[in-house]
């Protein structure tokens, strides 16, 4: 294995960036990547993260873009980053120059680590798509890639779903349960809704939860608008009360900043799942109206 593990970094030394991978299969650190890669982003520079011995994802060493990578990039990116995964979770990282390199925020990454439950044999795939924000594919050792919510042991009973459902998928009959860690679709939906006319989505709380993301499939149903970052909104609770929230727009993923006083009022924890239902203003979003499941 430690023999394997220096070839794979012997592999990563030799690589060099922007990287570009192509159409037909690809290896990079004894992993296969697979031909039905998205097309449209195998142009884009990337890189790849994967541990060396004595490394652990939390060294110092995890945190830095490669040089090379960060000249070809220029100004692209300078005081953050935003990385986001296959189930439309994102984490913004502030980065940091130092004399030997450009870092991301000890803080943020190590969050990211958690949140993903990194393990040693792990390669993570950065692909920059659009000024600061990049996507990751985080691969396990056998080649297989992770494409929904990681959870810490193995679910109670059916899959774990990934974070939102599309609104217009998500209308078959059926009675429900409050979500738990391991539970993830909720039948009927729409039940719970005010006005089932409105805009919805589920919503699979995971770490961190700081920001609301609006699934992208909901936003091209309904035609969806946004109002500019930082515009004021609100989030409606199940018991009247409503708190502040603003907007955001992270590397084009519509978001709302707030999201965290919400988990905190509502007792939500990681695994739960609520819906979602969007007040609008002509096709502007103009409040988040949150739905607690039934017990």
């Amino acid at each position: 294995r430690q023999r394997q593990r220096l070839r794979n970094e012997q592999q990563l030394s030799s690589l060099t960036l922007p990287l570009t991978l192509k159409p037909a299969a690809t290896k990079r650190t004894g992993l296969m990547f697979p031909e039905s890669e998205n097309r449209e982003n195998l142009s884009n520079p990337s890189f790849i993260k994967s541990l060396s011995i004595g490394q652990n994802w939390k060294s110092k060493s995890m945190r830095i873009f490669p040089e090379e990578f960060v000249r070809s990039a220029g100004e692209a990116f300078v005081h953050r980053v935003v990385l986001s995964v296959l189930w439309n979770n994102s984490w913004q990282c502030w980065l940091q120059q130092e004399k030997n390199g450009l870092f991301m925020v000890e803080e943020d990454w190590d969050e990211f680590v958690d949140d993903n439950l990194l393990d040693t044999d792990d390669t993570l795939l950065f692909t920059h798509q659009d000024t600061m924000y990049f996507q990751v594919r985080i691969f396990k050792k056998d080649g297989n890639e992770i494409t929904s919510v990681p959870l810490e042991g193995e679910p109670e009973t059916q899959p774990f779903h990934q974070e939102t459902t599309p609104a217009y998928a998500s209308a078959n009959g059926g009675t429900s349960s409050r979500a738990r860690k391991g539970y993830a679709h909720v039948e009927n939906p729409k039940r719970y809704l005010l006005n089932p006319r409105n805009p919805y989505f589920e919503k699979t709380l995971t770490k961190p939860n700081i920001v609301l993301y609006v699934n992208t499939w909901v936003i091209e149903e309904y035609d969806l608008e946004f109002s500019p970052p930082n515009t004021h909104m609100y989030f409606l609770l199940p018991d009247g009360e409503k708190l502040d929230g603003y907007t955001k727009d992270y590397g084009g993923s519509h978001s709302f900043l707030g999201w965290a006083a919400v988990c905190e009022r509502c007792n939500l924890r990681t695994g739960d799942t609520v819906v979602c239902e969007l007040e609008l203003s002509g096709r502007v979003v103009s409040a988040v109206r949150v739905h607690l499941l039934d017990e």
